[in-house]
């Protein structure tokens, strides 16, 4: 199985089973990894973000206009910054590290 790693906000790697198909949001909540994810992945708030390592970053696909719209209002913001329902595992992606930030902003309804 395909594997990624969160760095935990107190800076613990947790390496984890990251099946194909599933959103980074989704990986998190099964292993039980600390992203709320307030609107359920529907792409409606900025509380998954997740700093991805800079290896990383390049090998993901741009984020959509909408996304970008949500992660201006996230907290922490990084050139790295994406949030974690719009990252979804492929092959490409086997090996990912993400880093959680320091806190969220949940700036939903």
């Amino acid at each position: 199985m395909p594997k990624m790693t969160f760095i935990e906000r107190d800076g613990t790697r947790r390496e984890v089973g990251a099946p194909m198909g599933l959103s980074v949001l989704e990986i998190a909540h099964k292993h039980g990894v600390d992203i709320e994810g307030a609107c359920e992945g529907s792409l409606a708030c900025s509380t998954c973000h997740v700093i991805v390592d800079a290896a990383w970053f390049k090998k993901l696909e741009a984020p959509t206009e909408d996304e970008e719209d949500m992660l201006d209002l996230a907290f922490g913001l990084t050139q790295t910054s994406r949030l974690g329902c719009q990252l979804v595992m492929s092959p490409e992606l086997d090996g990912l590290v993400v880093k959680l930030p320091a806190g969220t902003r949940n700036a939903q309804g």
